[in-house]
């Protein structure tokens, strides 16, 4: 099964909790406090993996969550950090976030990786705040929650050529006997329903892979036929192969074919156009096909190489393959998401600092606190000791809660609430 979009959700694991401990040896006078850091959480990380072809792995697991981090322990030891949870991904997949299209990765290469949830950072144990005036605090950390969203992933076939045409012009049977691939092959219309990929190799011993592409047909840009489904792998390719049935056996026009499939192209990214483009005349073993190809060469006028073939007989094919491997080794990768195509460009923005907090009113009249940073506290925050709670608020404090509640017409003994727990204001 050939899947090429997915949506999943991915958590980073947890931050270990900090301990409270103290030191009771026996020939150590006033031992101090002895509370270990907990461990990072492991991160998810996407890797590509050279050997996948499709994404059909994630229809069946969906959800990736980076194991915690150990908790602290006493006499100063830390816990384990978790290590990294690595999924591995096929070349050319798009990770975006799905509840805010960002982009986050573009996996191309094998082996390269992408943290797509990090792992929460470790809560620190009471040794972390000693000082000078409280040199035995009871005050430790839980570890922080790991980062978590939705995913949606996209792949774009990796191949240095793409065949395009309408259905049945033969891009199956061209790509069967130039590779090993074994592509379905049926005289109707979209036998191919998902790309086949194979490597062909030259009669001068050059290599190269070659994707056969779902038939286009008028109005694919709009969605029509397979539409998207085949229009997003052809971003990919450095060359496009134009197969075109020369002996026109549909009953359709060579020429008219030619422009209806390159305004297709056009429509749904013009930048398809400037990669360089081969017309292979197919089918030149039908009768009609040296009439059509003499008038097709008068109309395209030389602005495309035209080679004649027929991939039923296999004849013409050692010069076309020739000649698509002299254009890769002068086509250079066309980058997609508009990249910087020469120089890495840092371009630096002045973006607002969004608010710490927010502060809601609740269907039961309760002042409903949210934001990620204040949810960071809370959940960092050891509420079965008293010292962390007074710490805890301290930092409410500081961001400004307190007065901002009072902004808001909070007064004294009203309720607050912080994701489930409530707590009164205290004016």
């Amino acid at each position: 099964m050939f899947v090429d979009g997915v949506k999943i959700y991915v958590k980073g694991g947890d931050g270990g909790d900090g301990m409270v401990a103290f030191r009771r040896e026996k020939f150590v006078a006033n031992g101090g406090p002895a509370g270990g850091d907990g461990g990072k959480g492991g991160s998810v990380v996407f890797e590509v993996e050279e050997g996948l072809r499709t994404l059909v792995d994630f229809r069946y697991k969906r959800h990736f969550k980076g194991n915690p981090g150990e908790n602290g322990m006493s006499k100063g030891m830390h816990g384990h950090g978790a290590p990294d949870y690595v999924v591995p991904v096929p070349p050319g997949t798009i990770v975006k976030d799905a509840d805010t299209g960002e982009l986050i990765a573009d996996l191309v290469t094998h082996g390269q990786r992408a943290v797509v949830a990090k792992g929460g950072r470790h809560g620190r144990g009471n040794r972390r705040f000693a000082t000078p005036a409280n040199p035995a605090p009871e005050i430790s950390e839980n570890g922080e929650p790991g980062e978590e969203r939705n995913l949606e992933l996209e792949l774009k076939v990796l191949a240095d050529v793409g065949l395009v045409g309408f259905p049945s012009v033969g891009k199956s049977t061209l790509l069967s006997v130039v590779t090993s691939a074994r592509p379905k092959i049926a005289d109707y219309h979209f036998t191919t329903l998902t790309p086949n990929l194979g490597m062909v190799d030259t009669p001068d011993h050059r290599s190269f892979a070659m994707a056969d592409l779902p038939g286009l047909i008028e109005g694919a840009s709009l969605g029509v036929g397979l539409g998207h489904q085949f229009l997003k792998h052809i971003e990919r390719t450095r060359v496009i192969v134009h197969v075109i049935d020369m002996a026109g056996t549909e009953g359709r026009d060579p020429f008219d074919d030619f422009n209806k499939i390159n305004d297709e192209l056009s429509q749904y990214n013009f930048r398809l156009l400037e990669r360089p483009q081969i017309i292979v005349a197919n089918k030149m073993d039908m009768p009609g096909a040296e009439e059509n190809l003499e008038t097709f060469k008068k109309q395209i006028d030389s602005l495309y190489p035209v080679f004649p073939i027929s991939a039923l007989t296999k004849t013409g094919l050692n010069n076309l393959l020739l000649e698509i491997a002299n254009k890769l080794e002068t086509t250079e990768y066309f980058p997609m998401n508009n990249e910087p195509t020469e120089e890495q460009v840092v371009m630096y923005k002045h973006k607002a600092d969004s608010p710490d907090f927010e502060i809601t009113r609740g269907s039961d009249a309760v002042w409903v606190l949210s934001g990620s940073e204040i949810e960071r506290l809370f959940a960092m925050t050891n509420f079965d000791r008293e010292v962390s709670v007074t710490r805890f608020t301290r930092q409410l404090r500081s961001l400004g809660v307190d007065q901002a509640l009072r902004d808001r017409g909070a007064k004294d003994g009203d309720l607050v609430r912080i994701i489930e727990f409530e707590f009164e204001f205290m004016d």
